[in-house]
C-alpha cells in the first residue's frame, strides 16, 4: 500500500491558520500524506504579520533534496517564497525534478499587507516558474499586479484567467473573493483542453478567513495528487473549501481573522454533515 503524497514549499504560520501548517491539515484532511520544506519563519496571528525571517535557500534547497531522495511525491504545493535567489534556486530543482501535478499559490502580499514578494521575484517567478507549473492560483489582487490592469466585476475574471493562462503558458484558477457579490464564481481556465470551468460558491459571511489561499491551493494539490483531471480536481477542491469556510464561520479563536475548518469533514460533531 502507498500514500498518495503532497510536497508543500512555503512559510511557517505560527497561529496554524495559513502557510504550511494550513498546508499540512489540508492535504491530511483530503487524505493524503504531508510532506514540507520551510521557506520562511514567520512572526504572526489571526490579526496580522509582523515580521519574516528569511531561510537560506541552500537550507530550502536541503529539505527539498532529502524529503524527495527517500519519498516519492505525487504532487507539489508552492507557496511562500520570499526571494528571486529561492525562486531561481526551485526553478532548477523542478527541470531536474520534473513534476506533473504542481500548483503554485503566487503569495505577494498578507492580507493585512505585509509585502511578502519583492518585485525581482515576482519577475523571476513568472519568467522561471510559471512555465514548470501545471496551474497558478491567483486571488484579484495578486492577478491584477501579475497583468497590470484592474478586476472589478465578475465578468473580468473570466478575461483575466485566460489572459494569464496565454500570458504564462499554466492553467489558471482566479479566486473570485475579493469582489463584493454574495454569488462568487471563481473560473479556472485549463491550458491544456483551452476549457473554462466556472466554480460557484456563496459568500458565507464570517471574519475567519485567514489561510484560504493556503487551504485552496493545498487541496488542488491533493486532487492532483490521486491522479483526477484538474476540472475534477478543482471542483473537489472548491467543495472542500467551501465546506471548510461554512463549518469554521460560528468558531472564535484569536482576536482577528481566524482560521477555516480543515478537518470538518473529520469531527465527529460534523459527520452528519
Amino acid at each position: 500500500m502507498k500514500y498518495q503524497t503532497v510536497l508543500t514549499i512555503a512559510g511557517s504560520d505560527p497561529s496554524g491558520g495559513a502557510g504550511i501548517q494550513a498546508d499540512i491539515k489540508t492535504i491530511s484532511a483530503c487524505g493524503c500524506y504531508a510532506t514540507s520544506a520551510i521557506t520562511a519563519i514567520t512572526i504572526q496571528n489571526t490579526q496580522g504579520v509582523q515580521a519574516v525571517q528569511a531561510i537560506p535557500a541552500d537550507i530550502i534547497y536541503q529539505q527539498i533534496k532529502c524529503v524527495s531522495e527517500d519519498i516519492e511525491i505525487n504532487a507539489i504545493k508552492i507557496g511562500m517564497l520570499h526571494s528571486a535567489e529561492v525562486v531561481n534556486m526551485l526553478a532548477v530543482w523542478l527541470k531536474d525534478h520534473p513534476c506533473t501535478n504542481i500548483v503554485l499559490d503566487p503569495v505577494m502580499v498578507s492580507t493585512s499587507g505585509h509585502r511578502l514578494l519583492d518585485e525581482n521575484a515576482i519577475i523571476s517567478m513568472t519568467q522561471n516558474l510559471f512555465p514548470l507549473v501545471r496551474v497558478i492560483t491567483p486571488n484579484i489582487p495578486e492577478a491584477e499586479v501579475l497583468l497590470g490592469q484592474k478586476i472589478q466585476q465578475q465578468e473580468d475574471i473570466a478575461i483575466a484567467a485566460k489572459k494569464l493562462a496565454n500570458k504564462y503558458h499554466t492553467s489558471v484558477w482566479l479566486k473570485a473573493g475579493h469582489l463584493h457579490a454574495d454569488v462568487l464564481v471563481d473560473i479556472c481556465y485549463d491550458v491544456e483542453t483551452k476549457k473554462i470551468y466556472e466554480l460557484p460558491g456563496v459568500r458565507i459571511r464570517t471574519k475567519n478567513t485567514h489561510g484560504t489561499g493556503c487551504t485552496l491551493s493545498s487541496a488542488l494539490a491533493s486532487m492532483l495528487a490521486k491522479g483526477l483531471s484538474l476540472e475534477d480536481s478543482a471542483r473537489k477542491a472548491k467543495e472542500y473549501m467551501n465546506q471548510a469556510i461554512r463549518h469554521g464561520a460560528d468558531f472564535e479563536i484569536g482576536l482577528g481573522q481566524g482560521p477555516v475548518h480543515h478537518f470538518w469533514n473529520l469531527w465527529s460533531e460534523n459527520k452528519q454533515d
